[in-house]
């Protein structure tokens, strides 16, 4: 019988030799090489994060969210360490109020409290966003509160526009700074119906990935005011992240924003229809509809069954439809994560409908 193992191994020599991918593609190294050389024209290269494409990114990103200043840090993890930190040397609490599924808490190590010593106040560890009642339950100063954007351990789900602003508002009135942990915010404007700039005026503090659907190298940004950035650079240094060149990351990062970042409605509206067509071949999604181009998908057949079926037929027609396949709560169902990328566009909604419903025949 077929170990764990051997069906890691199977799926990667299988996703290995796909000539078609439904959501995310890793090209070859040579191939991403090529592409980093032609996207990086005549700019500078930086210096220890300073000039040439960084400094045109940063000023982007500003510019995108409406915030004075950008920093760009090599990883999202160290941009968030920083900025809570800031926060919390400034407020004199280690208390910072974070949601129980964030990936600050679920991902990282504990790394708030192991370096940082700071003191997690949790929002609540439902599957859905916090609300102001919860905010308001915690008593006593608290340095900073986060709201990831959205919140994937839950199914990629965001607030209304209305609750984000209601939420906005008791942070506010406590004078507390809210800092949006907004690794997929790029995606999460078509749901909420109002821009980058407006959706991030709501908070002191906007981080962004690039390397999600942007599709970058890696690399994150950190958007603030002057002085709370220009903090967060010192931490930047101290943790590590001042390398000594981050061009090829921001090359690649400016690419996304160039050609990735006009698409997010076009892959929004794609998500919603697929989600649809997934249920009438036997799936459930959530949540329904989706709030972003990502949403999970749930299937009545176990996830080792399943698991095995896709990876049989990724080998037989050499396409990528899914990631792996986790149980779910109910036991005899699993689930899968459905990310809608540029790649989504270029197949048909019934095609894609179709292959999943393979993986439920017995």
């Amino acid at each position: 019988m077929a170990t764990s193992d051997d069906l890691r191994a199977r799926r990667k020599a299988a996703a290995d030799n796909c000539d078609r991918w439904l959501s995310v593609r890793r090209l070859p190294p040579a191939d991403s090489l090529q592409r980093l050389a032609d996207a990086a024209g005549e700019e500078s290269v930086d210096t220890y994060g300073d000039g040439g494409h960084v400094a045109v990114l940063e000023q982007q990103v500003a510019e995108l969210l409406g915030k004075p200043a950008a920093v760009f840090v090599p990883t999202g993890i160290m941009a968030q360490q920083a900025v809570l930190r800031v926060y919390a040397d400034r407020a004199g609490t280690s208390r910072v109020a974070v949601h129980g599924l964030s990936h600050l808490l679920q991902h990282e190590l504990n790394a708030l409290e192991e370096v940082h010593a700071l003191r997690i106040e949790r929002l609540t560890s439902e599957p859905r966003q916090p609300r102001p009642d919860e905010l308001a339950a915690i008593p006593g100063k608290l340095a900073a509160v986060t709201l990831e954007l959205p919140l994937r351990e839950a199914g990629f789900v965001l607030p209304t526009w209305d609750e984000l602003v209601v939420f906005a508002e008791s942070c506010a009135e406590r004078g507390v700074p809210l800092h949006l942990d907004g690794a997929r915010l790029w995606e999460s404007t078509p749901y909420l119906e109002h821009s980058l700039a407006e959706v991030a005026a709501l908070a002191s503090s906007v981080y962004v990935s690039f390397y999600k659907v942007l599709g970058g190298l890696s690399g994150a940004a950190l958007a603030g005011p002057e002085d709370v950035i220009a903090e967060v650079r010192r931490w930047q240094r101290r943790l590590g992240g001042n390398l000594f060149t981050l061009f090829p990351y921001a090359v690649s990062a400016r690419e996304g924003l160039e050609t990735v970042l006009p698409q997010m409605g076009q892959l929004y509206e794609r998500s919603v229809e697929l989600s649809m067509a997934l249920q009438s071949e036997g799936f459930r999604v959530f949540p329904e509809p989706p709030h972003t181009n990502s949403f999970r998908v749930y299937a009545p057949r176990p996830a080792d069954a399943i698991d095995r079926a896709a990876i049989e037929r990724m080998e037989r027609t050499r396409e990528a439809i899914c990631f792996t396949w986790h149980p779910a709560d109910v036991p005899g169902w699993s689930w899968v994560e459905l990310v809608v990328t540029p790649n989504t566009l270029a197949w048909e909604i019934d095609e894609v409908a179709k292959a999943y419903g393979e993986l439920l025949e017995q």
